[in-house]
């Protein structure tokens, strides 16, 4: 007969286990290949992958350019979640690896990101640059000085700040700076058109609240009106994405939130 230590002991493992499988955490990223995800390259149709830029290896999503011919030629890309979503909170590990093309906007070295609250790929003209969508930026260090990750920036998109409406399209965390290539985890916990949190490491970088669309934006215009006139966004696609700086994402997982 077990002691009545031994039974409590199992009992408590058993719930540990249980706890873990049903803890709400699930991959977007089988780990194989990109099935149930859809590139938008600018200049291409929703599904041309334009030089295998996304590509599933050695159990990441990566983004390379050896297909572009040493030009990138602003061809900015996306890679979008087949399914919308509105209240979760969304995990994802990124690293920058390699250089940027040459003809890369500056902006743009060793900078990458999420785009949250999205619109669909197959809505977004053939030549437009970036969905409208929130983009939680990730950015890289040069090896000196300062450069925050996990910032905020609104193509097509404005938010609230301290009760007041936010226009400029950057907003800095007050996130330190990851030189080199080690790996970044991110979280973004969304709660529909109310608050916008990005973690890194529990901590709380950067809140904001009510995304909503810029009516002073041609596309966003577009969409508002598709959505009635409304402009608070209560959810959307994900996607991540391509900028000319090759970038390896290993986790891309989501909690649905009640």
């Amino acid at each position: 007969m077990r002691t009545l230590t031994a039974v409590l002991l199992a009992c408590s493992l058993t719930g540990l286990l249980t706890a873990q499988a049903d803890d709400g955490w699930r991959s977007l990223f089988n780990g194989k290949d990109l099935e149930g995800w859809t590139p938008k390259i600018k200049g291409y149709p929703a599904g041309e992958n334009f030089a295998n830029t996304f590509r599933a290896e050695d159990g990441l999503i990566k983004v390379r350019y050896d297909g572009y011919d040493g030009a990138f030629k602003n061809r900015f890309g996306h890679l979008f979640y087949r399914a919308p979503f509105t209240n979760y909170i969304l995990r994802i590990e990124y690293r920058f690896v390699g250089e940027q093309l040459p003809d890369g906007p500056g902006w743009a070295k060793r900078n990458s990101g999420a785009m949250i609250h999205g619109q669909s790929p197959e809505s977004m003209r053939k030549d437009q640059d970036f969905p409208v969508s929130i983009e939680v930026q990730f950015l890289g260090g040069f090896g000196t000085g300062n450069r925050t990750t996990a910032n905020l920036c609104t193509p097509g998109t404005n938010v609230e700040r301290d009760g007041q409406l936010f226009t400029p399209h950057v907003l800095n965390s007050k996130s330190k700076t990851y030189h080199g290539e080690e790996w970044v985890t991110v979280e973004i916990e969304a709660r529909g058109s109310q608050t916008i949190i990005h973690r890194i490491g529990g901590e709380t970088v950067l809140a904001y609240d009510k995304p909503q669309y810029d009516p002073k934006d041609g596309d966003a215009k577009r969409l508002a009106e598709a959505a009635g006139g409304q402009l608070l966004i209560e959810g959307g696609t994900i996607s991540l994405q391509s900028e000319s700086a090759p970038v390896d994402f290993r986790k891309v997982e989501i909690k649905v939130l009640k």
